[in-house]
């Protein structure tokens, strides 16, 4: 028999690790509205399904006075689990244990999980509560975040990377969730900024709070690095859950066919949808009846809101959609949309899920704000994502495609798959009031009566191209259907393009605009 005293000695050590900064810390912990790390772990995966690892590591920097100490857990816990019986890795900084900074140790443990992430082909989840790099350990403590980045980087594009933000993601510990698929922030304590309030107010003479600064609003609104907020840890953690299932656990999968409901409301599309071009509807309303159940995940639903991105089903297959939002600046494609919506046909595309685009845009905005803004090179950015995504890629014509726009929405020459049209469709260069401004000056210039040649001159244009039969008659558009025939006809788009592969030119990479 083993002497007891090595039963009692891993048996202390466990409890040690455990019992992260205390009882005191873990109650401010609580009284701050956050679960602790270990508690946020237990709420995220399948009951008893959580090993951890790494959990005796400690930092061994060879600086006098931190050299050898041991703190529980180092302040991060990592390890495995399930989730709704799929596995994950995942990290949990702890707060209570030196405000969960990163160190050598901490930040060892890891990127010793991003690589079992990776190494197994599942996804990683960060759990971020942490006041970022260990002072006490200088540059060992900046060296050990830049080895967390790398690793961030390593995985992208090959397992899904999903960041919640529920206390301070401070200095440079704050690029890792932007260098992450989706970043969710907690509402009450979430906050991500490069320099803190003490350093604006020392550097700029300006004082500002840490929610002014970098909490959920400023993320989920203004600077469009966070997707979702939610209003407690609770919630954000439920969030994941919810995310996760829409997904493959690597690019070497298919997200998962699933069981779905096969009612069909896309008979109540014409209710929904004027055909006056100049009224505005909720896009909203037109996806929710034509996806299963229902159901759809909107990602970053308050930032660049003139398009709507998100996760659905259509026949039990998991899609991401990008649709311009007539109720939103009449659906109308400026940069911030530009970028939102490239970022995720970018995702959707290393993790083979298909694109169903929905078109309803009057063009690019214009004005001296958007060129100088780099309306060119940021918009340059959708239309890049769609011609390089190899996925089933399906587009659905639903009112106006005009323009430079119109190429933009995943257009056929852009490297759609199958475009659909609505009777309803209007497809040209631009406008009919801009067109006969353009083509006709010269006759409007010349007439006694500008206004009555100028609505005869409308009223042919229209008839001429506001159609979609001429776009069909010319191969930019497959095939015109009605509202009601929607969700059948992109169903089977869907399960026909299901196994598409696409060959790309050799090369080592493309070089996307920036």
């Amino acid at each position: 028999m083993w002497d007891s005293s090595y039963r009692e000695e891993l048996e202390r050590r466990r409890q040690k690790m455990i019992s992260s900064g205390g009882e005191e810390r873990i109650e401010r912990q609580h009284k701050a509205g956050k679960m602790t790390a270990r508690e946020r772990i237990e709420y995220l995966v399948d009951e008893g399904s959580f090993v951890e690892v790494a959990g005796f590591q400690i930092s061994d920097v060879p600086i006098e006075g931190v050299k050898g100490k041991e703190h529980p857990g180092d302040g991060v816990v990592t390890g495995y689990g399930k989730i709704n019986g799929r596995q994950v890795f995942l990290s949990a900084q702890d707060f209570t244990v030196l405000g969960g900074t990163i160190s050598k140790g901490n930040s060892r443990k890891i990127c010793q999980i991003i690589q079992l992430a990776i190494d197994h082909k599942q996804p990683y989840i960060s759990l971020n509560d942490s006041a970022g790099a260990r002072l006490d350990e200088g540059i060992y403590a900046m060296d050990s975040c830049s080895a967390i980045l790398n690793m961030n980087v390593m995985a992208s594009g090959v397992i899904p990377q999903i960041a919640v933000v529920m206390g301070p993601c401070a200095g440079v510990a704050s690029y890792s969730p932007a260098l992450m698929d989706f970043v969710i922030m907690q509402k009450q304590t979430g906050q991500m900024y490069l320099t803190g309030p003490a350093v604006v107010r020392s550097v700029l003479g300006k004082s500002v709070s840490t929610q002014e600064l970098g909490g959920y609003r400023v993320h989920t609104e203004r600077s469009g690095v966070a997707h979702f907020s939610c209003e407690d840890d609770a919630n954000c953690l439920a969030k994941v859950r919810e995310l996760l299932d829409y997904l493959p656990s690597s690019c070497e999968e298919k997200p998962v066919r699933t069981a779905y409901d096969d009612t069909d409301w896309s008979d109540q599309i014409e209710s929904m949808v004027p055909d006056n071009t100049r009224k505005a509807y909720d896009v909203r309303r037109v996806i929710l009846s034509m996806v299963d159940g229902g159901a759809f995940l909107e990602v970053q639903r308050n930032y660049a809101k003139n398009i709507v991105v998100g996760f659905s089903r259509i026949g039990g297959e998991s899609i991401g959609i990008v649709a311009n939002q007539p109720l939103e600046k009449a659906g109308i494609l400026d940069s911030d949309a530009s970028e939102k919506a490239a970022r995720f046909i970018r995702f959707c595309d290393c993790f083979q899920i298909p694109i169903l685009t929905m078109v309803d845009v009057p063009g690019y905005m214009p004005g001296l704000e958007q060129e100088e803004g780099g309306i060119i090179r940021r918009g340059a950015k959708l239309l890049y994502a769609f011609s390089a995504a190899t996925v089933p890629k399906i587009t659905l014509i639903m009112r106006k495609a005009y323009g430079g726009a119109y190429l933009a929405m995943n257009s056929k020459s852009l490297g759609a798959d199958y475009v659909f049209a609505w009777p309803i469709a209007q497809i040209a260069i631009m406008g009919a009031e801009g067109a006969v401004e353009i083509l006709k000056r010269r006759e409007l210039a010349e007439t006694d009566d500008p206004d009555a040649l100028r609505a005869a001159f409308r009223a042919e244009y229209e008839k001429e191209y506001y159609n979609p039969y001429y776009s069909a008659s010319i191969g930019m558009v497959d095939e015109i259907i009605q509202p009601e025939e929607t969700r059948t006809r992109i169903l089977q788009a869907i399960t026909a393009f299901r196994h598409k592969k696409k060959s790309i030119p050799a090369r080592r990479h493309g070089n996307m605009p920036l």
